[in-house]
């Protein structure tokens, strides 16, 4: 179907202020949004609490506005303009939250605006807990035992009907916010409270625990046809039970099999095709059991995500772009994909690299805070490093950090011994790579590692790699480093200044570089194109490595 041209003027609802939970990823799909919707002559009208953004920049809306994200806000800009339509899916649960409560009070009818992108009926859907679990049951996707509660006794009741350990779930917040785990009933009181505070309807989800399941993502594409493409999967590196915005995580997924992702994807497609009126980016999460490959869903956001940003810098398809075309009454076979300028935005990406993310943590700067990581989000940040293999890609994704840390392992050597290590491990905290990377040197096992915090022996056996690397070039100082071993280092994603700390004796980074310099070990760029080369890519991105 082509564009709609009964649609004239857009307004797009921003985000609002940059919190812990939400960071500036809404910035980027409201700004790709909005020069995708102007592209097609349609005024853009943007609202959005916050002038901090890129967002809010004068050149890239026909009209801003910096009001508070209320419904009087949005009642003012509809007296003021005459809107066809608004756009709410790409400003993050806050704006999906705002157009349900416009909606229930009756002021897109009042004004003559419809929603696009999504309707009322797909954010209950996917967004109030009971009603996800109900459509799960409905579609046949297997879902953890839980029950709603919307008082402290009802959800007392169903914690001691479904047994410990448990997760309490807030329906409609963001970022996991008032979520959090239940090990035994002394813990039980106060996380129910919490929940039920932080719900806007005062409802909590009490749901059986997934603890040590490991967890994917899977970022998709839907148009009004049915039309569906997965535009990447990601992989959690840590298990169940740490807030995806806390987790480092992957792309590809590396140690899913072939079976259990056809399971997946089957399962998104047919939770996108039920989810109702909707035409845009969305977001799916599973957890699988990693003995028997057993999935569950956890969740469907109807909205472009922290995740968009990251699936589209990762695959360089664009998300948010092709999202608020859809959303205008364009299906995925009409537009153009970007970057090949040749192929219909119909295609899932294929990536021939690795790329990780990891995210930053402010703890120093909040005393007294609790540095264990939950279904709370707590990260103020993330960093993307893309590489040949996870290996080069995760010491990137360190040496990246802004924090001490020069490459994976160099965040200050843990005075803890080896029983210590193994305990503190079991703990998901902000440090746990680095001392997981500590106890492998001293000794510890893939399999003991893994045992205690339930990451793949994969990723376990990817850093024991980095370790016997470092081990075999503490063996040299820089005259009698092999050339074979500083390029076996430098395709591991040691940086010249992490060789140097390794190296014997006293030697400078400069020294490395210039050995390399001389041995003719020198950096070579690789392009992010979509496709990995099976077409001619136009405007592609490039990533630094060494081959």
């Amino acid at each position: 179907m082509p564009k709609d041209t009964s649609i004239r003027s857009v307004l797009i609802i921003g985000s609002g202020p940059i919190v812990i939970g939400q960071a500036c990823e809404f910035d980027y799909s409201g700004t790709q949004a909005s020069r995708s919707l102007r592209e097609e002559g349609i005024e853009v009208i943007l609202i959005n609490s916050n002038p901090a953004t890129i967002m809010t920049d004068p050149l890239m809306a026909d009209k801003v506005y910096l009001l508070p994200l209320t419904v009087e806000s949005i009642e003012q800009i509809l007296k003021e303009n005459n809107i066809d339509a608004v756009l709410p899916t790409m400003g993050g649960q806050t704006a999906l939250n705002l157009a349900k409560e416009a909606e229930e009070l009756g002021i897109w009818e009042q004004y003559n605006v419809r929603l696009i992108g999504v309707d009322i009926k797909a954010i209950d859907k996917a967004e109030d807990r009971e009603k996800f679990r109900q459509w799960m049951i409905e579609l046949g996707v297997p879902v953890a035992p839980a029950k709603t509660a919307n008082s402290f006794l009802e959800g007392k009741e169903f914690a001691q009907e479904i047994g410990f350990p448990l997760v309490i779930r807030p329906s409609f917040t963001l970022g996991g916010t008032g979520g959090g785990f239940v090990h035994d009933k002394d813990d039980l009181d106060e996380a129910l409270n919490r929940g039920l505070t932080a719900s806007p309807i005062h409802e909590v989800l009490v749901e059986k625990a997934m603890l040590g399941w490991k967890e994917f993502e899977l970022e998709l594409l839907r148009d009004a046809a049915d039309n569906v493409v997965i535009i990447c999967t990601v992989e959690n590196f840590d298990p169940m039970g740490v807030h995806t915005g806390d987790s480092i995580t992957v792309a590809p997924a590396m140690t899913l099999s072939d079976t259990a992702f056809q399971l997946m994807r089957n399962s998104a497609i047919r939770m996108m095709r039920d989810l109702g009126n909707f035409a845009g980016g969305c977001n799916v999460q599973f957890a699988l059991n990693p003995e028997t490959e057993e999935i569950i869903a956890i969740e469907i956001n109807p909205r472009v995500s922290r995740s968009s940003a990251l699936a589209s810098k990762a695959t360089g398809y664009p998300i948010a772009k092709i999202a608020a075309k859809l959303a205008i009454g364009y299906n995925l076979d009409e537009l153009k994909n970007q970057i090949t300028q040749t192929t219909s935005a119909y295609f899932e990406p294929a990536l021939d690299y690795v790329i990780v993310k990891v995210p930053r943590w402010n703890f120093d700067k909040f005393k007294g805070a609790n540095d264990t990581l939950g279904l709370q989000m707590k990260s103020v940040g993330e960093v993307m490093a893309i590489g040949r293999s996870f290996n080069e890609a995760i010491q990137k994704a360190c040496q990246s950090l802004e924090n001490e840390a020069v490459g994976l392992g160099y965040y200050g050597k843990s005075l803890m011994k080896n029983e210590e290590l193994v305990e503190y491990i079991k703990t998901p905290k902000w440090d746990r790579i680095f001392r997981i990377k500590d106890a492998l040197m001293q000794g510890t096992t893939v399999k003991t590692i893994s045992k205690a915090t339930g990451i793949d022996r994969w990723f376990i056996f990817q850093i024991q790699e980095i370790c016997n690397i470092e081990k075999e070039l503490a063996n040299y100082n820089i005259d009698s480093l092999p050339i074979d071993l500083l390029k076996k280092a430098k395709k591991n994603g040691f940086g010249d200044e992490q060789i140097a700390r390794i190296l014997n004796g006293e030697c400078t980074d400069e020294q490395v570089y210039e050995k390399r310099k001389a041995a003719g070990i020198a950096r070579v760029y690789k392009m992010v194109d979509t496709c990995a080369a099976e077409f001619e890519a136009k405007t592609p991105y490039f990533y630094s490595t060494f081959e």
